[in-house]
């Protein structure tokens, strides 16, 4: 009897498959829908780190949110003002950035001519979270 439902298993199953090879098979559709599943996207959902972006974070450096890396496009600023920066944040203004512990006067000047590429916002989880600010696990600048 055992041999016999293998048997008769086995035939159900190449004749299924023979089938469905040439175009006779039937739909499946275990949640008894009409249509597959829609995704509905809000038209005014906009994530709020594209929001930042269209800011002044897009264009300059947040001292606030943004990684080390950011630093390199300015002369004189990464990686030992920038890393000093970064690990003393948050800032209620720019301009607290010249008020760092341990700068040196050079340093104190770099950030002095860099004012202009400065900008802050509040802290963002998104932007700021876990290490990545000092290691954003980015090396392709370094590459050749």
């Amino acid at each position: 009897m055992h041999s016999f439902v293998r048997r008769f298993g086995l035939i159900g199953l190449a004749l299924a498959t023979c089938l469905s090879f040439f175009g006779w098979s039937q739909p499946v559709n275990a949640l008894n829908l009409q249509s597959g599943p829609t995704i509905v996207l809000a038209d005014t959902y906009r994530n709020p780190i594209d929001e930042k972006l269209g800011t002044d974070f897009g264009q300059k450096i947040d001292v606030n949110n943004t990684n080390v890396l950011a630093f390199m496009k300015y002369k004189g600023l990464y990686p030992t003002v920038a890393g000093k920066v970064v690990q003393n944040a948050p800032y209620s203004s720019v301009e607290d950035v010249l008020q760092i512990d341990g700068l040196t006067d050079q340093q104190k000047k770099v950030l002095q001519d860099n004012m202009g590429n400065f900008t802050i916002s509040d802290p963002d989880p998104s932007l700021v979270g876990g290490q990545d600010r000092y290691n954003p696990g980015s090396y392709k600048p370094f590459m050749k």
